[in-house]
């Protein structure tokens, strides 16, 4: 976890938005190693989310890791945070040191398959602040991530999420725009996948 990240930064050009991504923030083999220990040692979870008044199981695996008493919503879910592992804490470290933000928090994405996703949302929560930062770290398989304006039509971008990967969110993103990890019928491996975030 020492080497330094070995690409350098894609500013999106967007209105409204903030955001940076850095295709190989972790090389190869430091990414392999990564997904290997999350895989294995995260206490993963599915909780069940109401559609349409309908109850269904979340498409996907979930975990919280944080400071103590700082619990996250979202969807109508509490999840109350494990505390964090050395793994995770230099990863923590090694995001804080480019975002210039001291997170107290990650919410853990596993996508087992292609049918696994994340439907369109923003980071909105109020316990995250007016402009919250979220730093986005992407292990395994690649996936599309999509964005779309919440009032411009037009605006639209898609960014595929690659191994070893980090998506920096900044500014007024959230407020003005949304983001989804869609399925895919493509025959593709799992992904790991976290967001570190500030509770407030």
């Amino acid at each position: 976890m020492d080497s330094l990240f070995q690409s350098q930064p894609i500013v999106l050009d967007l209105p409204d938005a903030d955001i940076i991504y850095y295709p190989h923030f972790f090389d190869r083999e430091e990414a392999d190693i990564i997904f290997a220990k999350l895989e294995k040692e995260i206490p993963w979870q599915q909780d069940e989310i109401r559609v349409f008044g309908k109850i269904h199981a979340q498409p996907r695996l979930t975990a919280l890791l944080g400071n103590e008493g700082k619990p996250y919503s979202y969807s109508n879910i509490k999840m109350q945070p494990h505390p964090w592992n050395l793994l995770l804490q230099k990863i923590k470290s090694r995001v804080e040191s480019v975002s210039g933000t001291n997170f107290t928090t990650v919410l853990l994405n596993y996508y087992r398959d292609g049918k696994d996703s994340n439907g369109w949302h923003a980071d909105n929560e109020k316990e995250l602040g007016t402009n919250p930062v979220i730093a986005s770290v992407s292990f395994g398989a690649e996936r599309t991530f999509q964005l779309k304006h919440n009032s411009d039509k037009d605006q639209k971008k898609s960014i595929v999420l690659e191994h070893g990967s980090l998506l920096l969110m900044k500014g007024t993103t959230q407020h003005f725009w949304k983001h989804q990890i869609p399925k895919t019928t493509k025959p593709i491996g799992p992904r790991i996948n976290g967001t570190f975030r500030v509770i407030k």
